[in-house]
């Protein structure tokens, strides 16, 4: 995102690495010569790349990693550290390094603070943003296989191999995956990305990092909600947002956002080239805010698209671009280096408010040092600069376009609210099929036990007539016992009668 400027070779090294003596080249492009210092280079690693903007693949020694996309990438001491991710559904918790100097991998054995029970793969995700901070990485967000209402922050120490959880104060985001976090000074900055339940967020917070502690702008007039879009910093005070998608649509707006006086701007940016692709490499020139093609589909370029990572590493002054995994109909591992030819060299332009280029004012940065940090950032449309003021067909036909662009993210706004107002339906449809087959087993449940209650009815009947029966029966054994015990005592009584008794011999003979 700078100014063009012309590829600048690094000359014959010696095999100690040194340059050899030799006189300055020149390299004619576009018409022009630049000079080249002669200077001290390496031949090793990525210092073995001689072309310019080329995607030329690494040839790398190790144990490969596991293909993957949507992980997360970061560069610290020239090594380069990739976590996570995403293969075949599964979520991944491992870190590999690759030594920019030996271009090998390796594998890291991380553990947990918390103890020797949590693994590695207890912070297994995919989506999530890797920031370096001094000589530790810090890991937020992205999505697990157990979602948190809120987002986390992680610390990784390369030295002791240990994943640490951060504490953080303030009202923390919510949990998210396929967000921006981007370094801004001594603040992290955190846009957009997809919620639990898939919904599409656009807020803006901020993480000081000498506080830990979270902070949330309330906005208006921001970009659409988005995931998997791009952002970066430039000059230590722009945020700059691009693309990005919802469920159903991918954007190629372009924003801009001055931290330093809380105020974002849309920017409509051109394209020089038509034949721009899936695998070109753009480049925006912050001066003009028109996007060339570096690489395009006849150069060589990754294979895959679609959630690689791409970080940039400086060597001698030269700019490496380096892009690693990634998903194009299969998961990659592949490892890839692109050495730019450009050169920052034209600052960012000043926005004027009273300017007639359509341009807005940035207010002066004493006024924005006297403002609350939670201010409301104001969206101004930006036409294209004209590069000739008297070609007004031109600042008209720019006009349109951005009037078309507006009609077209309004036309995305609602069919993003119909998404989300259809997928509401169908939530409320399932809760509803849910609820019923949830009343009919409840239903099912209590003729079930009133079947039961009328079985044991029909039970306590019987046991209640066996037992009058059982009452009878003993009043009549009483009654019989009581004739048995008379016939008993009247047969007693005989007995007891004189020997000359007639019923007693009558007996005995």
């Amino acid at each position: 995102m700078a100014a063009v400027q012309e590829p600048v070779p690094l000359g014959t090294a010696s095999r100690n690495g040194i340059a050899s003596e030799e006189p300055k080249l020149v390299v004619a492009e576009n018409g022009k010569t630049v000079d080249v210092q002669d200077k001290e280079v390496c031949t090793e690693g990525l210092c073995s790349i001689s072309a310019y903007d080329q995607w030329t693949p690494l040839s790398v020694s190790g144990q490969l990693p596991r293909p993957r996309y949507k992980h997360g990438a970061v560069v610290v001491q020239e090594k380069m550290y990739v976590f996570g991710g995403n293969h075949n559904g599964r979520y991944l918790g491992d870190i590999q390094v690759l030594d920019f100097k030996s271009l090998s991998w390796s594998k890291l054995e991380a553990k947990s603070q918390s103890g020797p029970s949590e693994s590695a793969e207890a912070v297994s995700c995919a989506g999530h943003s890797l920031i370096p901070w001094g000589n530790k990485i810090l890991c937020l967000a992205g999505h697990t296989r157990e979602p948190t209402e809120s987002l986390s922050v992680k610390e990784f120490d390369p030295q002791t191999c240990t994943w640490s959880t951060l504490r953080t104060y303030g009202s923390s985001p919510s949990s998210c995956g396929g967000q921006s976090v981007t370094l801004v000074g001594d603040t992290l900055v955190v846009f957009g990305g997809e919620g639990n339940g898939r919904s599409l967020l656009n807020d803006l917070h901020i993480l000081d990092l000498e506080t830990m502690t979270w902070d949330e702008f309330a906005t208006t007039g921001t970009p659409s909600p988005r995931s998997e879009h791009a952002a970066a910093c430039f000059a230590e005070r722009y945020l700059l947002i691009f693309g990005g998608g919802s469920h159903s649509t991918c954007f190629s707006d372009l924003h801009v956002l001055d931290t330093q006086t809380t105020r974002a701007t849309r920017c409509y940016s051109r394209t020089k080239s038509r034949h721009a692709g899936v695998s070109d490499t753009l480049v925006l020139n912050m001066s003009t805010y028109e996007w060339s093609v570096v690489a395009g589909l006849e150069a060589r370029a990754p294979p895959t698209s679609e959630g690689s990572s791409l970080v940039m590493h400086t060597i001698n002054g030269e700019n490496f671009l380096v892009s690693f995994g990634g998903y194009s109909g299969r998961y990659s591992n592949q490892v890839y280096a692109l050495k730019a030819s450009l050169k920052p060299s034209v600052p960012f332009p000043q926005i004027n408010e009273a300017g007639t280029n359509g341009i807005a004012l940035v207010p002066p940065i004493s006024e924005a040092a006297n403002s609350s940090r939670k201010v409301i950032f104001e969206i101004e449309e930006l036409q294209d600069k004209p590069g000739n003021k008297a070609d007004t067909s031109k600042t008209a036909a720019q006009v349109v376009k951005g009037e078309r662009n507006q009609i077209e993210d309004k036309l995305n706004q609602e069919q993003l609210q119909s998404l989300r107002l259809k997928q509401e339906l169908a939530n409320v449809e399932r809760r509803n099929t849910e609820l019923t087959e949830e009343l009919h087993l409840v239903r099912d449940q209590i003729s079930a036990e009133q079947e039961r209650a009328s079985k044991l009815e029909d039970e306590v009947s019987e046991i209640q007539e066996q037992l009058q029966k059982m009452d009878a029966l003993e009043k009549e054994f009483k009654l019989l016992r009581g004739e048995i015990d008379s016939g008993f005592d009247t047969a007693a009584a005989s007995t007891n009668q004189p020997p000359g008794g007639v019923g007693f011999w009558r007996w005995s003979g």
